[in-house]
C-alpha cells in the first residue's frame, strides 16, 4: 500500500519552491494538499489575491497530486486527524517565525500513529514575498477591487476599513503594517467619506460636492492602491440619480456605496437632533435600495444601508424594524451609527439583530464610541468596522502646527522634525526616481 503525503499550502502564486516540495512528496507516495481556505490565510496575512476556488482548481492540476481538500484553518492538526498521513512534507522556513508552533503541533500531531516530517530546504532565488510586492505594484482591476470586500467579510472577523481622501492616504491605507505576535495587521480598505471629501475641498458637508467632482479625486486613490473602496452616499439622493450614482461607482470598481435613511439638506449625523434632520420612510427607503440593486451589472457590488434611528434619538427597536425591512429590500450589509459614547445602544441594536439574521453584515463607524476595540465588536457580531474620518483629522492639526511655527520663528527651520525631510518625500511615491 502507497504511503499517504500530506503538504499544506496557500498556493496563491505558485513558483519553483512550491513545485519542489510537491515532487519530492511524490517521492514518498500519494500526495493530497491541503489549501488554506481565505479565513485560514487571512488570519495571519493579507487576503490572497485568487479565490480559494481558484487556487483549488491550480493545484489540482499539478503533477504528482494526487488529492485535493481545504484546509479550514492554519492549524494542520484537524486535517492530520482526518487524514492520518505517513508524511507532512514542507519548507523548512517553518522552523522559525509564526509556524514554528504549528509545526510542532503537527510533529505531535502524527507521531501517535508512526508519522514523520520532511522539511524541504528553501529553494533559493525564490522569494513569496517579492513576488507578492511585485505583483502589488502591477495594480489591480475595477472586477478584482470590486469582489474583494465581499471575500474580506468572509474571511476575517472584522475587515478594518480607513478613510481616504487623496491619493497619498490611500498609499497609506494600502501599505502601513504593524506586527503583533507574529502576526501581520494592516488595513483592509478605504472608506470615501463625503465628509472629508468635502473638507479637504474647503466645502461644506452638505452633498455641495457632487458625484462627478469626487469621482475626479478618487480616481487618484484607485490608480495607486488596490485594495476595496466604499462609498459614502449621504442620503443617496433622489431616486432616479442613485441608479446613475451605483452605475457609476460599479464601473469605477468601487466594491459598496452606504446610504442613510433620512431626507433633504444632508446635515453630518454627529449633530443629532440638535439640527433639523428628517428620515425617511420605510417605503420609501426601500425604493431607493430596489432600485440600486436593480441598476447594477454585477453580483458584486454592494448597495449598504444605514440606519440613522439611534442618531435621531429614536429607539433600538425602530432601528431593527428598518434594518430587517431594508436587508427584506434587498440591502447588502446595515450600517447601524450612533452618536451616544457608551456604545451601549449599538451593542444591543447588534446582539437583537443577530438573533434573527446571522448572515447580513453588519457595519459601525465608531467616531463618539472610539474606545470599543474591534474583538469587543466581532463579539457582537459586527463585521466592519470603518475608521471614518482620521486621517484629515489628523493632517490638520499637524500642518496648522507647522505653519504656526514658521510665523513665530520666521523661519522654517524649527518645524524640521514635524516634517518628512525632501528624501523621504521623493522616497514616498514608487517611481519618482
Amino acid at each position: 500500500m502507497s504511503k499517504r503525503v500530506y503538504i499544506g499550502m496557500s498556493a496563491d502564486l505558485i513558483h519553483p519552491g512550491h513545485l519542489n516540495i510537491i515532487n519530492e512528496g511524490a517521492k514518498l507516495g500519494e500526495v493530497t494538499v491541503g489549501v488554506l481556505t481565505d479565513e485560514a490565510i487571512a488570519s495571519y496575512k493579507r487576503l490572497p489575491f485568487l479565490s480559494f476556488k481558484q487556487r483549488k482548481l491550480i493545484v489540482e492540476n499539478l503533477k504528482g497530486v494526487k488529492k485535493v481538500i481545504p484546509q479550514n484553518t492554519l492549524d494542520y492538526v484537524p486535517n492530520l486527524l482526518a487524514e492520518k498521513p505517513d508524511f507532512v512534507v514542507h519548507g523548512d522556513d517553518w522552523k522559525e517565525g509564526i509556524q514554528k508552533k504549528t509545526r510542532q503541533a503537527v510533529i505531535d500531531t502524527i507521531s501517535a500513529w508512526g508519522g514523520k516530517v520532511i522539511d524541504i530546504p528553501y529553494t533559493k532565488g525564490i522569494s513569496s514575498t517579492q513576488l507578492n510586492e511585485n505583483l502589488k505594484s502591477i495594480g489591480t482591476t475595477p472586477e478584482i477591487r470590486m469582489k474583494r470586500l465581499r471575500r474580506l467579510i468572509q474571511a476575517k472577523p472584522i475587515v478594518r476599513i480607513l478613510e481616504s481622501h487623496s491619493g497619498l492616504t490611500g498609499l497609506i491605507a494600502e501599505n502601513i503594517k504593524v506586527e503583533i505576535n507574529g502576526v501581520t495587521q494592516e488595513f483592509d480598505g478605504m472608506w470615501s467619506s463625503s465628509l472629508t471629501d468635502s473638507t479637504s475641498k474647503g466645502k461644506p458637508d452638505i452633498e455641495a460636492v457632487d458625484i462627478t467632482t469626487r469621482m475626479h479625486g478618487l480616481n487618484d486613490t484607485l490608480e495607486c492602491t488596490t485594495k476595496p473602496i466604499i462609498y459614502d452616499g449621504d442620503t443617496g439622493g433622489k431616486v432616479e440619480h442613485f441608479v446613475f450614482t451605483v452605475r457609476t461607482l460599479e464601473r469605477h470598481g468601487i466594491s459598496a456605496v452606504i446610504i442613510e435613511d433620512k431626507t433633504g439638506l444632508k446635515k453630518n449625523s454627529l449633530f443629532g437632533t440638535a439640527v433639523p434632520q428628517t428620515q425617511d420612510t420605510i417605503d420609501d427607503f426601500c425604493s431607493k435600495i430596489q432600485a440600486g440593486k436593480n441598476a447594477q451589472v454585477t453580483d458584486d457590488f454592494m448597495v449598504i444601508a444605514r440606519v440613522e434611528s439611534l442618531i435621531l434619538g429614536k429607539s433600538v427597536e425602530d432601528a431593527l424594524e428598518r434594518a430587517f425591512a431594508y436587508v427584506e429590500a434587498g440591502a447588502d450589509g446595515i450600517m447601524i451609527h450612533s452618536k451616544e459614547k457608551t456604545g451601549f445602544d449599538i451593542k444591543e441594536f447588534c446582539e437583537k439583530f443577530r438573533q434573527n439574521n446571522s448572515s447580513t453584515p453588519i457595519i459601525v463607524v465608531p467616531s463618539t464610541f472610539n474606545h470599543i476595540t474591534e474583538v469587543e465588536f466581532s463579539n457582537w457580531g459586527v463585521n466592519v468596522v470603518i475608521y471614518a474620518n482620521h486621517m484629515l483629522r489628523a493632517s490638520y492639526p499637524a500642518m496648522v502646527d507647522v505653519a504656526k511655527s514658521i510665523l513665530s520663528n520666521g523661519r522654517s527651520f524649527d518645524a524640521n522634525d514635524k516634517c518628512l525631510s525632501i528624501k523621504e518625500i521623493l522616497e514616498l511615491i514608487p517611481g519618482t526616481k
